[in-house]
């Protein structure tokens, strides 16, 4: 039985051990010339970009298309879409369009006199006063 379990351990040792080793190599091994591969296409795909970008022509289209640039001596206009009328309206119309008011924004509308001011009641104090502006909301 003793022979048994050391040529057992003995072949384990040999055949498991360098044999499992390689097999995670390899498969490194073969992670890596996918990712090799992959760089290289994108290096081809690179390079045939910056050929086609390479004339000044071309570089003088992509600068107006994409970061609306002029030559020099030159003005940029852009026209904006109008209503559908012919005239340009600064606000649609509707307030729900509009972008909303961010909060720490409201302060400066509250100086400006934006936010409508509460009546004052000469004849209620304390308690009754707070309680009637409270309820003022329903006007």
């Amino acid at each position: 039985m003793l022979p048994l379990a050391v040529v057992t351990a003995m072949a384990t040792l040999v055949f498991w051990f360098p044999l499992s080793a390689l097999w995670h190599q390899q498969s490194e091994i073969d992670t890596t010339a996918a990712q090799i591969s992959a760089i290289k296409q994108q290096d081809q795909s690179l390079t045939l970009q910056a050929k086609s970008v390479s004339s000044k022509a071309a570089a003088t289209l992509l600068a107006r298309a994409q970061y609306q640039l002029v030559a020099p001596g030159q003005s940029l206009i852009q026209v904006l879409p109008g209503d559908g009328s012919g005239k340009v309206s600064q606000s649609t119309g509707d307030p729900g369009l509009q972008p909303l008011v961010s909060p720490s924004s409201v302060s400066s509308l509250a100086s400006s006199g934006a936010v409508p001011q509460t009546k004052k009641h000469g004849l209620l104090n304390g308690f009754a006063a707070r309680f009637v502006r409270t309820l003022e909301f329903w006007r």
